[in-house]
């Protein structure tokens, strides 16, 4: 039985996948690709599941990119496949309805840097690296790299990471808001579970309508996003978790939340 490329646990309503494949530094070949995209579907339909944080088992690699020894023998319609298979799982993650924090450990090169780019939020230990190789082996990003890096960053800074493949240190990519924060790397896991909980005691339903606006905000027109948004803003109004937290802050208590 071949073992998962996936390491998977719950602490409390925090949901945690470890990309497992120590002999390739954590890159992903198709069969990870899939078995991300069940894993996240599975925390997205689990009501006990409120974040998601995802990391790189190990101390050396995030995701290290994507699988080489696969990728070689590909025809151009192959590759196109599989630039689609792991495109697609990565908007899945993006579009997901709770928060995902990536736990950028060590290496994210190439569709590593594309994976925690996909997740909601990144923190990164101070040890860590992060980059678009592709060009150093004549290919290009194909999991969303161009398109999210100009988004993150802006174009003189994509322009440089995608044309040159130089990796850059995670002080470089904070400076470029490629990463949210970055924290010794001992204490990379206490930082980021510390975040992730203060997430997973929040009001998911409004959550979820942050996630939601500001992913479908980026892709419209001004006007258009803060209609839709004035539509969400209404449409909280209708859950007890917002009944709750207004008497709960007029009564000076501390909310309890339970996503309804």
């Amino acid at each position: 039985m071949t073992e998962s490329p996936l390491l998977i646990a719950d602490q409390g309503a925090v949901r945690t996948i470890a990309v497992h494949r120590p002999d390739k530094l954590n890159a992903l070949d198709s069969a990870t690709i899939e078995d991300l995209r069940a894993a996240f579907d599975a925390a997205a339909a689990d009501p006990g599941v409120r974040v998601v944080v995802l990391t790189g088992a190990g101390p050396k690699a995030f995701v290290a990119g994507a699988d080489i020894g696969e990728m070689a023998g590909l025809t151009p319609a192959e590759g196109r496949d599989f630039s689609l298979r792991g495109s697609r799982m990565m908007r899945g993650i993006e579009k997901m309805p709770k928060p995902v924090i990536a736990m950028v450990n060590g290496f994210a090169l190439g569709g590593g840097l594309e994976l925690a780019m996909s997740c909601h939020l990144r923190i990164a230990a101070d040890s860590a690296k992060v980059g678009q190789p592709e060009v150093n082996l004549g290919l290009i990003p194909g999991f969303g790299g161009t398109q999210r890096l100009v988004r993150l960053c802006g174009r003189a800074a994509a322009l440089e990471l995608c044309l040159t493949g130089a990796p850059i240190d995670a002080a470089r990519a904070l400076q470029l808001g490629i990463v949210n924060r970055v924290v010794p790397a001992a204490e990379l896991e206490a930082e980021t579970m510390k975040l992730a909980s203060q997430l997973a005691n929040a009001a998911p339903l409004a959550l979820r309508g942050v996630l939601d606006c500001i992913d479908t905000g980026a892709q419209t027109a001004l006007g258009e996003a803060l209609e839709y948004e004035s539509a969400q803003f209404g449409l909280v109004f209708s859950t007890d978790d917002m009944r709750e937290g207004t008497a709960a802050f007029l009564a000076k208590r501390k909310p309890a939340f339970t996503g309804r």
